[in-house]
């Protein structure tokens, strides 16, 4: 260990000549100082103990305490307690132990995995439905797991709509949808955190991974009208540059083609022009622009989707 050098002001400089020619008073006071030396290198020496215990404690601390989980995404807020899976539907929906707020089932609130036929009759299962079950599966299975909410807690289905999160700070909806196994499908009464899903699928998209790999969940082009009425009914991204945009009675239409009773059009009624403008986001000036948009089609005059909030239409870099 260095030596220590007490500082300047610890020394006892007297302020009068030494009158006395005897050597004692020197020594006697050279003992003090010495002993006053060795009272601060022992308190030096004990505060340095205590600062590598204290190091000690800390990096044992690190390792012996889990880790907690990470912050919530924007906008959403912690449920009540911790729940446990008893088993898995599909890929977004799971069934409780023990019921949570009267609810015996959870809806991953904020995605939309791939559909299993689940019993009803002519209804087709999608494109990798049993992997996006077993994913899911395997992400919840045996986990304590945290909930948050964004909006709307219960479906009509008095199933919870849910954030599910792990305690090691996985977040379940996003990394089905960071691994491709399920896509953003936000609602108006739930609309939190829509940013953070959107950047994980999109980086899902542009790597291909799960059902971006598949023709089956390809983002569409708004020129192939007769292909997008061929899906009325499903679900799909559709991407492509708004031709024109005109509101008529308070209603908004966004059109992708000349021919209006043809061609691919987003409708927004009067309430939602009305939330778009809350979010300060003027629906006409969309004319021109690159946009996504997605949602269930529909066959009136040509294909269409109806959006019901912002998030449903993002705008694309020109």
């Amino acid at each position: 260990m260095a030596s220590f050098a007490p500082p300047a002001h610890f020394f006892l400089i007297p302020t009068s000549p030494i009158i006395s020619l005897s050597p004692y008073p020197f020594f006697s006071r050279l003992c003090d100082l010495r002993v006053l030396c060795g009272k601060i290198r022992l308190k030096f020496s004990v505060f340095q103990q205590s600062a590598k215990i204290l190091f000690v404690l800390c990096f044992v601390l690190l390792i012996v305490v889990p880790a907690t989980a990470k912050a919530l995404p924007d906008g959403l807020k912690p449920g009540p307690a911790d729940v446990l899976v008893a088993g898995v539907v599909d890929g977004d929906t799971v069934v409780l132990k023990t019921p949570m707020m009267g609810a015996t089932q959870i809806r991953l609130v904020g995605i939309q995995a791939p559909k299993l036929a689940l019993g009803r009759k002519n209804f087709p299962t999608w494109p990798l439905a049993a992997e996006s079950k077993a994913l899911l599966a395997t992400l919840v299975d045996g986990q304590p797991l945290t909930l948050s909410f964004g909006g709307a807690e219960k479906d009509r289905h008095g199933r919870l709509l849910a954030h599910l999160h792990r305690s090691d700070g996985t977040w379940i909806q996003g990394e089905m949808l960071k691994r491709g196994m399920a896509r953003v499908y936000s609602f108006a009464d739930n609309r939190s955190a829509v940013a953070d899903m959107l950047a994980l699928e999109h980086g899902a998209r542009k790597a291909k991974r799960g059902i971006w790999g598949l023709p089956y969940y390809a983002v569409r082009n708004p020129e192939n009208a007769d292909e997008l009425s061929r899906l009325a009914g499903t679900f799909h991204l559709v991407e492509g540059r708004v031709a024109d945009a005109v509101r008529i009675k308070g209603q908004v239409y966004l059109n992708f083609g000349q021919d209006w009773r043809k061609d691919f059009t987003i409708t927004l009624n009067s309430k939602v022009v009305r939330l778009f403008a809350k979010t300060g986001v003027d629906p006409l000036a969309l004319k021109g622009r690159m946009v996504r948009v997605r949602g269930w089609l529909k066959k009136y005059n040509g294909p269409m989707i109806e959006a019901s909030h912002p998030e449903q239409i993002e705008v694309m870099a020109q």
